[in-house]
């Protein structure tokens, strides 16, 4: 059984990281700082998970003095930029904070069994996995998909993942596209090096080309030291650049010459270096069409769609609807020690009836919102509140407890059994009366347009204006 040390300063995190990776089956030990960690002996761990930030010493610390265990930095995206620098200093991968289930257990998983192939133990792998990728990287593993629209997406991403071409993913918000890029990655011979992963709509324009390309010290007004850009962090690996729809101009032009050239330049700096890293591009947008109004280069646009991958919303994937929801309640059900859930016949029927605007991503939400609300064993139609109306829905007496007015750090003994998801609702949802948007999103380390979209996947309020 694998040894797992936490490190992390927050001990509703700490708990909740602690509870999900021993219900996976791990050894988990945990401390709140790096001389707490001491205490445990931190080389006789397999994988250590440490905050960025912690009292005292950082978390890069443990990379000296544990020098031959992976340590995966767990960052708010605030600070992406330290954890980008923390793997330079020798970390294995980063997380962002907030993060959910999937992407702790992947990060977990990959980390884990990287370190067993190093060592030299025996990986059975499949004849059309490429050489250097990861074993359990195939699209199939990666993403659901029995119908023959997803067959054909396997199959494209098969034979695209070995080779160094760029790629643009296309599909609507929801289906799965930075899923996809994973699997690129992860069937390449790049798997080993890191996947760093962009979503250009939640940095600021102001602050996207120092983040993509890096500054120099006094390039611009807070700029106090030189740093590293994101591109160049990906050196040897893979960047994944999500809504490249949105990037500003000014942006385009210096990505395209990461594109032609293979060079970056950093802002304030008069000189080149050579990047070696494979682009993998996403938006819901359509790019050819915002080529023709100027929004978007058209040179550019056609050094990203070399190889295009367009993921079919879920409308098109009727075959998959109940396979998913029987995958995600699955999941939910072991989660919330609810392992005998199942979906009534009629709420079968009303999931294959419904359009899925919210594609996968809406489906996951009815799913765990339905799991939260049954009482029973059965998920019904109302349960699922497809319609989106909610006013037939009857809350168990069983969720409706606790003070609203206590904080979140007066609550923090009874809520340490929070899963992550838990820990963002519950700090929304108890600090959202004295906060403002903006507050609340510095506070997670996100940005506000993350904070929504977050709201919009676990279903959180928005709190009532004074005039109602």
């Amino acid at each position: 059984m694998p040894r797992i040390l936490i490190v992390e300063d927050e001990e509703i995190i700490r708990s909740a990281v602690r509870k999900l990776l021993t219900h996976a089956g791990y050894d988990v030990a945990d401390a709140g700082s790096v001389e707490e960690a001491e205490d445990h002996d931190p080389t006789r761990f397999d994988l250590i998970i440490s905050d960025l930030r912690l009292p005292g010493a950082p978390g890069t610390e443990l990379i000296k003095r544990a020098p031959n265990t992976p340590v995966l930095i767990m960052t708010s995206y605030a600070s992406l930029r330290s954890a980008v620098d923390s793997m330079k200093m020798g970390a294995v991968e980063y997380i962002a904070k907030p993060f959910d289930h999937d992407e702790m257990l992947e990060a977990v998983e990959g980390i884990l069994d990287r370190q067993t192939r190093s060592a030299g133990v025996a990986v059975d792998t499949t004849e059309r996995t490429p050489a250097g990728s990861h074993p359990d990287s195939d699209p199939a593993a990666i993403m659901y998909g029995h119908c023959d629209a997803m067959q054909k997406v396997f199959t494209l991403i098969r034979k695209v993942a070995p080779t160094e071409t760029t790629v643009l993913i296309q599909g609507e918000s929801g289906t799965g596209k930075e899923l996809a890029a994973r699997a690129l990655h992860l069937m390449s011979p790049r798997a080993a090096r890191p996947l760093i992963s962009v979503n250009c709509a939640a940095i600021p324009e102001s602050l996207i080309e120092s983040e993509l390309f890096g500054h120099e010290k006094g390039s611009f007004t807070g700029a106090v030291s030189a740093r590293t850009g994101l591109i160049e962090a990906a050196d040897g690996g893979s960047l994944f650049l999500d809504e490249i729809g949105e990037l500003p101009a000014e942006a385009q032009a210096r990505l395209l010459r990461v594109l032609q050239e293979g060079e970056i330049r950093k802002v304030g700096s008069t000189q080149s270096r050579q990047v070696d890293v494979r682009m993998i591009a996403a938006t819901h947008r359509n790019l050819k069409a915002m080529t023709r109004t100027g929004e978007f280069r058209e040179d550019l646009f056609y050094r990203l769609n070399v190889m295009q991958v367009r993921i079919p919303p879920l409308r098109e994937r009727q075959g998959d609807i109940l396979g998913l929801a029987q995958r995600f309640l699955k999941r939910q059900g072991e989660k919330m020690g609810k392992p005998d859930l199942n979906l009534t016949p009629e709420a079968m029927r009303a999931l294959e009836r419904h359009r899925w605007p919210g594609n996968v991503r809406e489906l996951e939400n009815a799913i765990e919102r339905a799991t939260i609300l049954c009482d029973n064993d059965l998920i019904t139609p109302s349960l699922l509140d497809l319609d989106g109306e909610g006013g037939d829905v009857n809350i168990p007496e069983s969720l409706v407890e606790g003070d609203n007015e206590q904080t979140l750090s007066r609550d923090a003994e009874a809520t340490s059994d929070l899963s992550l998801e838990d820990y963002f609702q519950h700090f929304v949802l108890e600090n959202q009366d004295r906060m403002s948007e903006t507050e609340l999103a510095q506070k997670l380390g996100i940005s506000r347009k993350s904070l929504w979209e977050r709201r919009q996947r676990l279903g959180i309020p928005r709190k009532k204006s004074s005039g109602n």
